[in-house]
């Protein structure tokens, strides 16, 4: 139950915080069973990056796991104060953020190298926020670099896994079992039909990526590809001196010269961010078509500073390889899925969005949980990325629609696998005005000159 009750047709009740509505549990909305429940279970998705950060980063598990309990804190931030998304950070990025880091040692270097995309993205979060530029640059992006940049993503995603020596060579069973999986739930049109038949399908499908993961893990466990988990009991103590070392107050603040370096993959990190926030968008006008009771108001530029926000700590106390992204698709999707079926299922959207992002604070807590998935977390990170590749190629390929604009970003999307942020945009920039608008104008003049010719017919 909440204190405040929220009459029909207005907005959930809140403090206002200037231009913020700060929304608190059991005062201004209540707890949500089905997400609470759905958020024990999800969070654990989140610990995938700890795979990238002992890996990549060079850093312990233990430090790597308390980022992933400060990280899920600063999550709370943007519902808390009256976005209606449930944040995450940017999946997309994780390959390019792992070609990045393979420029860099794993320990110091590494870490410095995540901080200084962190800052540069932080303060691209605050001046395109502030003054709009945002949405005029990512619009007027060519079709071809939009696509150039999730394609290459996607291939990078899935180089990542079937490349010599990667997890898929390791534990090809469990990856080719949960991959298949994880694929055939999200987007299979038969088991969509089958969701819609069956209600304990449906519910299977609600989790998301989570049954695919956990199949995955089985079936590992059961052919010996993964260990036998030692399981803990107790709650979850972070080390939180061991991440204050890890900190630029400790480690060093990045130089200049790598803050440059930083800067090609921050812009692409902004580019992709932005795109989540329009599909976020999309989701929360449907839902609030679908219901009057309950007014959603927000903006992209009260959104845009509190991602800045949380990017600019997570920098400075706890840098995280996933970045600090203004929405979790997956869960947002979840949430306003189940807001479509009216109040009594899902009292206001805060309650729903925020019980989500509390639960995921509480699983990370319960040691048994954590410890139990502990040697399982590259599973959860490769069916992570596996999911992440798929969805990147097809929505970049409905990007571009012309032969010119498939080449240019199927061009720049190789570059990007392969050699990362910085060539990739300098080729895309240099196809674009050699071969693209070049192109785009002789259209444009034949176009002209089609109808100059049709008026001298008439």
């Amino acid at each position: 139950m909440a204190f405040y009750k929220r009459k029909h047709g207005e907005e959930q009740p809140s403090w206002n915080l200037g231009s913020y509505q700060l929304r608190l549990p059991f005062i201004h909305y209540k707890l949500e069973t089905p997400e609470l429940l759905q958020g024990v279970v999800l969070f654990t998705a989140g610990l995938g990056m700890i795979e990238v950060m002992t890996s990549a980063m060079g850093i312990s598990y233990e430090a790597a796991l308390t980022i992933t309990i400060l990280n899920q804190f600063l999550m709370l931030l943007p519902s808390t104060l009256g976005v209606p998304f449930v944040s995450g950070f940017i999946t997309a990025l994780i390959p390019l953020i792992i070609l990045f880091l393979g420029n860099y040692s794993p320990g110091p270097e590494a870490v410095q190298a995540v901080i200084a995309i962190q800052l540069v993205l932080a303060f691209l979060f605050l001046i395109f926020g502030i003054s709009g530029l945002g949405e005029k640059i990512v619009v007027n992006l060519p079709r071809s670099l939009k696509g150039g940049i999730l394609i290459g993503a996607g291939i990078a995603a899935i180089m990542t896994e079937i490349q010599p020596g990667g997890r898929l060579a390791e534990t090809p069973i469990a990856i080719t079992v949960g991959g298949l999986l994880c694929l055939i739930t999200m987007f299979s049109i038969s088991f969509k039909k089958l969701s819609l038949q069956n209600r304990w399908v449906r519910f299977f499908a609600g989790f998301g990526i989570m049954p695919a993961i956990i199949v995955a893990i089985i079936v590992g466990w059961a052919v010996g590809e993964y260990p036998t988990p030692n399981i803990e009991w107790g709650i979850t103590v972070p080390a939180i001196s061991e991440v204050w070392q890890l900190t630029p107050f400790s480690i060093g603040f990045p130089s200049i010269d790598l803050l440059i370096a930083a800067v090609p993959t921050a812009v692409l990190a902004y580019v992709i961010a932005y795109g989540d926030i329009i599909v976020g968008d999309q989701m929360i006008k449907r839902a609030r078509e679908s219901r009057n009771d309950e007014k959603i108001t927000y903006s992209f530029s009260k959104l845009h500073i509190l991602t800045f926000v949380r990017n600019l700590l997570n920098a400075l106390f706890a840098p995280h390889p996933g970045m600090a992204g203004p929405i979790y698709t997956a869960g947002t999707a979840s949430v306003t899925e189940r807001y479509k079926f009216g109040r009594k299922a899902m009292d206001s959207i805060y309650s729903g969005t925020n019980t989500m992002l509390i639960a995921f604070s509480i699983g990370i807590f319960i040691l048994p949980l954590v410890t139990f998935f502990q040697p399982f977390l590259p599973i959860a990170l490769s069916i992570t990325l596996i999911l992440t590749g798929y969805l990147c190629i097809t929505i970049g390929m409905q990007q571009v629609k012309t032969e010119i604009e498939m080449g240019v970003a199927g061009v720049m999307a190789i570059v990007l696998a392969i050699y990362g942020a910085a060539p990739a945009l300098i080729v895309g920039i240099v196809l674009y005005f050699t071969i693209e608008h070049s192109g785009a104008k002789k259209k444009r003049e034949q176009t002209k000159k089609e109808n100059i010719e049709e008026d001298n017919v008439g």
